[in-house]
């Protein structure tokens, strides 16, 4: 019985003994690590952990790229009963420290030295850590290596072999296993405190409804800070998937050829991005290959609706479906490494065109939507239930209903236990076993749930009219020149945004006509330019009402960022704050 994710680890060195449970990359190859090391390394870090001190619901901060060791420490700590704070690696010194000191953390554990540089520089005014711990060969002052830590588990390990059972079977499915940071898209990040049975039940959920099987191999680059893919490493451990760790998010792409994964958790903007760069080498071949590309897609498109309609399909459409394939489909799938699966797509909205379109020529996107409070998934399409547009059903033992002013409300196994030192946010946030997400959708006659956007992010014009940005950002970041955008118009007699193009495709328009500039702000602020864009987003804008769409744009000259504030780690953008940012510019928009 898995009940716990100390029983989870168990469970997994018991049934999936393999030569590479999990690969990383080293002197540019990838290296496996066997189910054996990678459980007893587990085993002695947690006995180590505790020699130093580490209590049942004591706090680890937990600082680190993706890494087995990631895992490993986190596993290492849940097993004992210890209670992990992961920290996104992007923030900023006066955020960890935020984060330390109000989740109470005992330990911090970082990856390298140049986090190490970020955690000494407020290390003073933690007030409630007592030690600091290094992953690489080397230990500043003040700090020790995880290395160390493990031999000193190893030697206790030898000593008394069954200790680690013992410390693992202490712990309760009720018991707290983590504190989660929300990305603070609403103000001062709160943190979420997850109980084992919540990960449990979310990781056995959505295990029941999608297949994860131990000949599986998967990429991982979303951050492991990121609630989504903690929760599916947990589910690609309890069915036995071989995990590889990409290098970065650069180098992605290279990762996909070099492990050819059968299955990939992603945010939507990594989709965008091969949608984007798809469309772009599409527009610049020849007239035949584009021809040929567009007719491929209109195929893929109609063979995928009857498919999913489980209407018959005929062996013409069949023979032209096995054309399209060659000639173009399989071409961009080997891109990918050629064996994929599905990919899951979580964190944000997906538009749906760019869903239809992959699915069109072979490639699987299942979007899931859920929280970090909600451990995170509440709904998730699948291979038996799937429509475009929508983020599934609600999973197993999951509960959905909409509120009268159409916010989603949800209850099941996988709710929070609550904010953590926050008991006004949290009978705010959970009225009567139900946790109001802030997010406002709709149910269809199927029970297929549909996000339409956050609450506090709907746009109340001038007159009266509501408009959802997201679903209008969602339609043009389709277009192959716009590569970001914020909607604008709350209290506004029109809608307007705020746009990060393309810069290459953008230089590349203004040579191919003859449009003279001397900088790229110069270029953004040319009236042909400018015009040329809006032309572009009416052309993208054809389904909108006329109250939903953009009269006016502003072309900015860099793209949002998470160190400035403006994009959460999982790179949704903070609306509030891009609005402050530009209100000088949005103002001017208005003015006349």
């Amino acid at each position: 019985m898995v009940d716990t994710l100390a029983q989870l680890f168990l469970h997994t060195i018991e049934s999936y003994p393999k030569d590479d449970l999990m690969l990383y990359k080293e002197a540019g190859e990838f290296k496996p690590i066997t189910t054996k090391e990678f459980g007893d390394r587990i085993i002695h870090l947690s006995l180590g952990l505790r020699e130093m001190g580490m209590n049942k619901g004591d706090k680890l901060a937990l600082l680190a790229e993706n890494s087995p060791e990631w895992v490993m420490t986190d596993l290492a700590n849940l097993c004992f009963g210890g209670i992990t704070v992961p920290i996104y690696t992007s923030l900023v010194p006066e955020q960890l420290k935020y984060i330390v000191n109000d989740s109470d953390a005992k330990i911090v554990v970082c990856s390298d030295l140049s986090l190490w540089e970020k955690v000494k520089s407020v290390k003073e005014e933690m007030r409630n850590v007592e030690t600091f711990i290094v992953m690489g060969d080397e230990a500043p002052e003040g700090t020790m290596l995880l290395s160390e830590v493990i031999e000193k588990g190893k030697e206790i390990n030898e000593k008394d072999p069954g200790l680690f059972e013992k410390n693992a079977s202490e712990i309760k499915p009720e018991d707290t296993a983590s504190i989660i940071y929300t990305s603070g898209t609403t103000g001062t990040p709160k943190g979420v405190i997850l109980s084992h049975s919540n990960f449990i039940s979310n990781s056995k959920a959505t295990s029941d409804i999608i297949k994860f099987t131990s000949k599986d191999y998967v990429l991982s680059f979303l951050p492991l800070s990121h609630v989504l893919e903690r929760m599916v490493t947990f589910t690609y451990l309890y069915k036995g998937c071989s995990i590889a760790y990409a290098e970065s998010v650069e180098t992605v792409a290279e990762n996909l050829l070099e492990i050819r994964p059968h299955i990939m958790v992603s945010v939507p903007r990594v989709f965008e991005k091969i949608y984007a760069k798809v469309m772009d080498t599409v527009l610049e071949g020849s007239a035949l290959k584009k021809k040929i590309f567009f007719w491929s897609v209109k195929i893929g498109k109609d063979y995928a609706q009857k498919e999913l309609g489980k209407e018959k399909i005929s062996g013409w459409l069949k023979f032209r479906r096995n054309i399209a394939d060659k000639l173009v489909f399989k071409k961009i799938i080997s891109k990918t490494g050629g064996r994929v699966r599905f990919f899951v797509s979580g964190g944000a909205p997906l538009s749906k065109d760019i869903a239809e379109f992959f699915y069109g020529m072979g490639l699987v996107i299942l979007e899931g939507y859920g929280l970090t409070e909600t451990s995170p998934v509440i709904a998730v399409n699948t291979f038996e239930y799937l429509r475009f547009g929508s983020v599934g059903k609600p999973i197993p033992r999951v509960e959905v209903k909409i509120a009268d002013d159409g916010e989603i409300l949800t209850r099941g196994p996988n709710v929070m236990k609550g904010y953590y030192k926050k008991e006004e946010e949290t009978s705010e946030t959970i009225k009567q076993g139900w946790l109001y997400t802030g997010d406002i959708g709709h149910l269809d006659q199927d029970n297929f749930l549909y996000i339409t956007d956050r609450k506090k992010d709907i746009i109340v014009t001038a007159g009266g009219k509501n408009i959802a940005p997201q679903m209008i950002e969602n339609q043009l970041k389709t277009n192959p020149f716009i590569s970001n955008i914020v909607v604008i118009g709350d209290r506004k007699k029109f809608v307007s945004a705020l746009i990060v193009p393309e810069y290459e495709k953008l230089v590349e328009y203004a040579k191919a006509s003859n449009v003279e500039y001397t900088s790229m702000k110069d270029l953004l602020k040319n009236d042909k330019i400018v015009n040329f864009m809006m032309a572009e987003i009416d052309r993208y804008s054809a389904n909108f009402a006329s109250y939903e769409r953009i009269k006016k744009i502003v072309l900015l000259d860099r793209d949002f960022e998470i160190e400035k504030g403006e994009l959460t780690p999982s790179l949704k953008v903070k609306r509030n704050i891009v609005e402050d940012k530009y209100k000088d510019i949005i103002e001017k928009l208005y003015q006349d």
